[in-house]
């Protein structure tokens, strides 16, 4: 790389990491402050989550780090008519923009990697915090006042003591589908937490089952399961790989088109024995409802699968519209050329993106094309202060 290049990398990345410290302080901050309130974290909870909460913020703040990187750099460059001598000794503006380009395609590969790797490397980190602070706090409760009752989801247990994470003579009440009392007896019981399905799984040792009608069974081993508390969230989308995402999308692909099949086979049977009235059974209703889930399923997976890939491309993006456009405005300062370049993207490439992903999740667009809406938008525009700084 010529000297005048390398000198322009090392501006850009020594004020690249600098704006880069400086904000991702700041944020995680917020973002601890906002996973503490959600989840009722302690200090030492905390402390634990921290180092996770960086990688969760760098895909959203490096995009934005690096428009004003180039501002900053090219701003004053141009201001300081280092452009234009370069121009003057016959060096192409565009061979001036390539450090800018190499540095905005790497971290467009970072992003996406941080996307696709890091961040659900960081959030099952964070809910094994929490899932920890959560098993103890009930543990606590149980070993301090031997009930924890939850009349919302309708269940209590009660023990007569604890040892580690083992509940001594457990007793368990709760309502079987929503009505009909069941109560559940054991010698002893130990916690277990599926973030998957969203359940405390309870495993029981010599369990005796007594039903509200009078019937009673005895298991040597069961299991118990409850719904887990609000503080603990399943993974959304965005916190699964994208090898995880295209699995789903197979598997709820796999069972809309079997409870289709199911449907037309009975819409079928009842056709050809002439029970039309049937049509309108709350069976056909449910199996039209169930398919309809799983297809929304499929539909806000595509969503963030496709929009994964547009969003790590703008930090490119963001490169190539920033830097020619701090050289147009050469005279001005350089936070003043950010806020004049990075207004438009707040006013129009976020609310793009945000409306189609919401039309693709509706079904109203096809999640291929419309997740690079936006970014076809930053593309002309940037292809175009391109143009000016070349001709000019």
């Amino acid at each position: 790389m010529p000297l005048l290049q390398r000198y322009i990398l090392f501006e850009l990345l020594r004020s690249f990491f600098f704006l880069l410290s400086v904000l991702t302080v700041l944020l995680v901050f917020v973002g601890v402050f906002r996973e503490a309130s959600a989840n009722g974290l302690g200090p030492y909870q905390v402390a634990q989550i921290l180092p996770y909460i960086v990688p969760s913020m760098l895909p959203f703040t490096v995009p934005a780090i690096m428009l004003l990187t180039v501002c900053l750099v090219y701003g004053r460059m141009a201001g300081d008519l280092e452009i234009t001598a370069a121009k003057a000794a016959g060096i192409s503006v565009v061979s001036l923009l390539t450090p800018a380009f190499l540095v905005g395609g790497l971290l467009t590969v970072s992003s996406f990697l941080l996307t696709d790797q890091v961040i659900p490397w960081a959030w099952d980190n964070i809910q094994r915090v929490v899932t920890g602070a959560m098993e103890q706090i009930l543990l606590d409760r149980l070993r301090t006042d031997h009930q924890v009752n939850d009349p919302a989801r309708g269940y209590s247990i009660t023990v007569t003591g604890v040892d580690g994470r083992t509940l001594v003579k457990p007793t368990f009440n709760y309502l079987l589908h929503g009505h009909q009392p069941v109560t559940v007896v054991a010698a002893a019981a130990t916690l277990d937490f599926d973030l998957e399905r969203d359940m405390i799984i309870l495993h029981l040792t010599k369990a005796m089952v007594i039903a509200g009608n009078g019937h009673r069974a005895e298991f040597e081993h069961d299991d118990l399961q409850f719904p887990l508390p609000p503080q603990i969230r399943r993974a959304k989308a965005r916190h699964l790989s994208i090898r995880e995402v295209s699995r789903r999308i197979a598997e709820v692909r796999y069972e809309a088109a079997k409870l289709e099949r199911q449907r037309d086979w009975q819409a079928a049977t009842l056709l050809a024995i002439g029970e039309f009235h049937r049509y309108h059974d709350q069976s056909f209703v449910n199996s039209d409802l169930q398919v309809d889930h799983r297809q929304r399923t499929v539909r806000k997976f595509e969503t963030e699968l496709h929009h994964r890939y547009a969003m790590s491309a703008g930090c490119f993006l963001f490169t190539l519209l920033g830097s020619p456009f701090a050289i147009l405005q050469a005279r001005r300062q350089f936070l003043a050329s950010f806020i004049m370049c990075f207004l438009p993207i707040l006013l129009v490439y976020y609310p793009i993106t945000f409306l189609m992903m919401n039309l693709s999740k509706s079904g109203t667009v096809a999640a291929w094309w419309s997740a690079w809406v936006a970014d076809g938008v930053v593309l002309v525009t940037a292809v175009c202060f391109l143009w000016l700084v070349r001709r000019n």
